[in-house]
Parts: C-alpha cells; structure tokens; sequence
C-alpha cells in the first residue's frame, strides 16, 4: 500500500526540517541493505548528531524545491537513496559512514552538499582528514592557553628603572604600562 498524500506531506516537511538542522547532507545508494543493516548504520551515526534517512527522490526534490542552499542535492537524486544529515561533527560522521561501508561493502556515497556547495565522493572522503569537534577545542584551548602565558612571562620581563639605578621586574600589567610610559617620559626629557 503507497503512502497517502497527506503522508507525503509529512514526509517532506519532516526532510525540510533535517535539512534546516543540518550543515551537510550526504546522498548515498542503500541498495541491498536488510532493515538490520540500516538501523546498524544509523546507530552508528547516532553518536555524531547525525540523522539517517531513507526517502524517495521524488519527496527530496521537493522538500529542496525553492531553497538554493540545498537545491544541488538533485544532482545526486537517481535510484534507492539514503540521506546523512549531518549538523556538526562531519568528520565522525563520515568516518563512522565509511567504517560501516566498510564492514558491510554494500553502500555508495553519491556526493554531498555543504553550504549550497556541491561535493564529490572524494570531498566528502576528504572531511574525515578534518579534525573532530573535541580536537578543535583542544587545540583552541591550548592556543589560549599558550599565548595568555607568553604574554604573562613578556609582561613580567619588562625592566624597570628605580631612582638608584636596580631594576626590578613588574608582577603587574598596571606597572609594566606605568614602567614603559615613565620610561618613554625620561628618554623625553
């Protein structure tokens, strides 16, 4: 028994939805895939934030009718799709995709769309090289961290001069600033 037209409409409204959540969507062929191995890959993704979706073509034409940003996933729209929607962590995403493509050698990614950009297989393979969310912040936190005690070891190896001629070295940012402007006022005069 087909599906009702007002089933349909839920259909589309609930892809429109994932697409408006998602920062890429990847189109892969799911030909030969048991129910098992469907809901395998989507817990597989689970993890990431990411939705799996197995959708007609048809409904995903017009779900993305009208919305530029995601009107080239057409390009990819022929035979038994699947949809990656994927909100933020692509390169776990990917990568738990590509494992599971792996381990059952029934699945094909088509392409993917980014950001109203079209992207090959091998983009879309690429994103696995991007470092995951997690690595990010760490990288981001350790370069904060880096230059906040670069600048604290530079402010406290600013000289000063006292009026007997011993320098001392400023604890502070306020005496450093006082140092230099003093030091600037002298050279002056």
């Amino acid at each position: 028994m087909g599906r009702t037209f007002e089933n349909k409409k839920q259909v589309v409204a609930e892809l429109k939805e994932l697409l408006s959540e998602s920062q890429l969507t990847v189109v892969i062929d799911y030909k030969g895939l048991s129910v098992a191995e469907i809901s395998d890959l989507r817990a597989r993704l689970h993890d990431t934030g990411t939705t799996c979706k197995v959708a007609k073509n048809t409904l995903m034409r017009l779900a993305v009718d009208g919305d530029e940003n995601w009107q080239p996933l057409q390009d990819f729209l022929e035979g038994t799709s699947a949809f990656l929607f994927v909100k933020d962590d692509f390169a776990n995403a990917v990568k738990a995709y590509k494992d599971f493509s792996k381990a059952t050698n029934k699945t094909e990614v088509r392409g993917g769309v980014m950001e109203g950009q079209v992207l090959s297989k091998e983009q879309v393979d690429a994103l696995t090289e991007l470092p995951t969310r997690e690595e990010l912040m760490a990288r981001l936190a350790w370069a904060l961290n880096a230059n906040t005690t670069k600048i604290a070891a530079g402010l406290n190896a600013v000289p000063t001069k006292m009026g007997t001629g011993v320098k001392e070295v400023p604890s502070s940012l306020a005496r450093a600033i006082k140092a230099v402007s003093e030091q600037e006022n002298q050279d002056a005069a």
